[in-house]
């Protein structure tokens, strides 16, 4: 298994190492599976076509990353103002999202797994208030897939980098600011060090979905039990994942602030509402690129909005009630 992790990296590296030692067990040893971190045996933006071409058997990584190769697969991992992680779970697994992401990756020679899911990220790391829409104009910024296409609707310039190089980046002054996940894994990198500010929420990606790949002609070859093996394997990732993020974030974020004096802030309400509209632009607009995108974002879009729905009388109307005691 190649990732695009940093090799033991808290939460994500770590994540990829249980998932490679649960289907160990759960195979009673029929697959053994070996971890190799970003740069190890591929560097970190090409694990997809290093599984696609056989060269590793599995990968675990972002389909955010792999825009380059199709528009259509960033919404597998998140898109900016759109579902969270138990939304998007529910999307995948009950409303036709992993068939989608499963006949797409099919024509790469691929087969995809959700493997893990960070949960709403945070908004990013900044060496200056954004008070204004017009403080994201000239922004360098690393943010990847649809969030840094929104961005640079805002003036600012998206930049792609691997989680390993984003601190050296921030702190030499490559990059004006950056996200990576949330307070668990951005005080894993020391991101305090090189800013100041710490913005929420992540409007970027409400949920970011990782994904396991497996290459589609060794796969095939399994017997069917070990195939169902693999894939259950991923599903028990893909929500332990997601509660340890969600166990680790506020310890996380109390030390960034009490013993490292973060200054969180709040993006403004207007500067929300104006990356919605934009984003709402870029989502329309990517939907019209080629048949499979508007397939899924037709797919996607429809969920979200039943999702709301729910989501408005059931979990938004409780926490809004719990935090009236």
């Amino acid at each position: 298994m190649v990732t695009s992790w940093p090799k033991n990296f808290p939460g994500l590296g770590t994540g990829a190492n249980r998932l490679a030692a649960l289907i160990g067990e759960m195979s009673g040893g029929r697959i053994r599976v070996k971890v190799y971190g970003a740069g190890e045996l591929v560097p970190a933006f090409e694990v997809f076509d290093a599984v696609a071409q056989g060269m590793a058997e599995m990968g675990h990584s972002s389909a955010a990353y792999w825009k380059g190769k199709s528009e259509a697969t960033q919404f597998f991992t998140a898109a900016p103002f759109g579902m969270t992680a138990q939304e998007t779970n529910a999307w995948l697994y009950h409303g036709g999202g992993l068939a989608l992401w499963t006949e797409h990756y099919a024509g790469f020679g691929l087969v995809p797994a959700p493997a893990g899911n960070s949960g709403v990220q945070m908004g990013g790391w900044f060496n200056k208030e954004i008070k204004r829409v017009a403080d994201l104009k000239g922004l360098k910024m690393r943010i990847p897939g649809l969030g840094g296409e929104v961005l640079k609707r805002a003036g600012g310039t998206p930049v792609s980098l691997p989680g390993g190089e984003i601190f050296t980046a921030l702190q030499s002054g490559t990059i004006d600011a950056t996200e990576w996940v949330g307070p668990y894994n951005d005080l894993a990198f020391g991101l305090y060090k090189a800013a100041r500010y710490y913005y929420y929420p992540g409007f970027h990606e409400p949920s970011s979905t990782l994904e396991a790949t497996i290459n589609k002609a060794v796969f095939e070859a399994l017997p069917a039990d070990l195939q169902s093996i693999v894939l259950n394997a991923c599903k028990v990732m893909n929500q332990d994942l997601l509660a340890e993020y969600t166990a680790r974030n506020p310890v996380a974020l109390q030390a960034l602030l009490e013993k490292h004096g973060v200054a969180l802030r709040a993006y403004p309400d207007d500067v929300l509402i104006k990356l919605h509209r934009l984003a709402e632009e870029v989502l329309s607009e990517l939907a019209e690129k080629d048949a499979f995108s508007r397939k899924v974002y037709a797919s996607y879009r429809k969920f979200l909005r039943q999702a709301k729905a729910w989501s408005n009388i059931s979990e938004l109307a409780y926490l809004r009630a719990r935090d009236l005691g």
